[in-house]
């Protein structure tokens, strides 16, 4: 595992779909030296579409820039709620890569920093699994989990994870971003 490698983590909330979202994306500057490590997840829940970006870098490589471009002042604007998480390194890695065919990633967001990780290891749901702790003092989450788990599972981590105390839990499909 290499500790030099920091996710840094963008949370959007907007009632635009993922192809309406991603057109707004296009008109922002994401982040100076590794757009080109761009993940985006979507969740739906209640008319309401919730993304997760992931960028990746390396720990002193990093300066995150979220400007909008002009605005088309006759065109109706959407509300995107934009949080910034941080940036995490890597603790646990059992997937380099992306979600499969027939995969959902579930995100789970633990704020206890005294958190037993090994409860989150050993779940009985057959799963890969990336833990992310904070890198930095003023991230929102002390840890992120990443579950990678086939469709017909997600619902039932979800539910094992709302009662083991994750603050925030989603079950997300990954966004295929246009070419820059």
């Amino acid at each position: 595992m290499r500790t030099d490698k920091v996710v840094h983590f963008v949370w959007f909330e907007t009632s635009l779909n993922s192809d309406q979202f991603i057109d707004k994306w296009e008109n922002y500057t994401r982040s100076v030296n590794s757009d080109a490590n761009v993940t985006l997840q979507e969740s739906k829940r209640n008319n309401m579409f919730k993304y997760v970006a992931q960028h990746r870098c390396d720990s002193t490589g990093f300066q995150f820039l979220f400007t909008k471009a002009a605005k088309n002042t006759r065109l109706r604007e959407t509300e995107i709620k934009t949080k910034l998480i941080g940036g995490y390194s890597v603790l646990h890695e059992e997937r380099a890569h992306e979600a499969k065919k027939g995969e959902n990633k579930v995100f789970a967001f633990l704020t206890h920093p005294g958190a037993d990780l090994n409860f989150y290891k050993q779940l009985r749901v057959p799963k890969k699994l990336n833990i992310y702790g904070a890198y930095y003092e003023n991230c929102a989450y002390a840890y992120i989990l990443e579950f990678f788990v086939k469709h017909e599972y997600a619902s039932e981590i979800v539910e094992q994870l709302k009662q083991h105390s994750a603050v925030e839990v989603g079950i997300y499909k990954a966004c295929a971003l246009h070419a820059v």
